[in-house]
């Protein structure tokens, strides 16, 4: 059996850019879910609507600022990844770089969470591209 394909968009504030991403991935037969703002407390699993997650009982857990676009990937590995991230790219989709693939252990994580992961794990990157660049010259 066929697991669902879906995607979670947060934080997205370019209507166009959601809506021609969702438009790609409506025609592949994958699901899309819009986040709200407030997103952030729940855990991942959650907010696929996986089963044994319930809504987050904490009212007041600080605030959350994360002010880039962020694309969560259910059940989409490998070549099928690969042909959604072409898919969007020949459409004419902006970068969206901010993106994760669901994994046991994320889904278990607030949203907050993934999204301070993804950020350290971008800022390397960023930083191990600049040494190569440094290196080159």
């Amino acid at each position: 059996m066929k697991r669902k394909e879906q995607v979670l968009f947060y934080q997205f504030r370019d209507a166009a850019k959601l809506e021609l991403a969702r438009s790609v991935l409506r025609r592949m037969g994958i699901a899309t879910k819009i986040l709200p703002e407030n997103a952030w407390r729940e855990k991942v699993g959650y907010l696929l609507g996986a089963g044994g997650f319930k809504a987050s009982s904490a009212k007041d857990d600080g605030e959350f600022s994360f002010p880039h676009e962020v694309m969560i990937l259910q059940n989409i590995r490998n070549k099928r990844l690969d042909e959604v991230l072409r898919a969007l790219r020949e459409a004419g989709v902006p970068p969206i770089p901010f993106k994760s693939v669901v994994t046991p252990f994320n889904t278990l994580w607030t949203l907050r969470r993934l999204c301070e992961t993804m950020q350290k794990e971008h800022a390397f990157m960023l930083r191990q591209g600049e040494k190569g660049q440094e290196a080159e010259q």
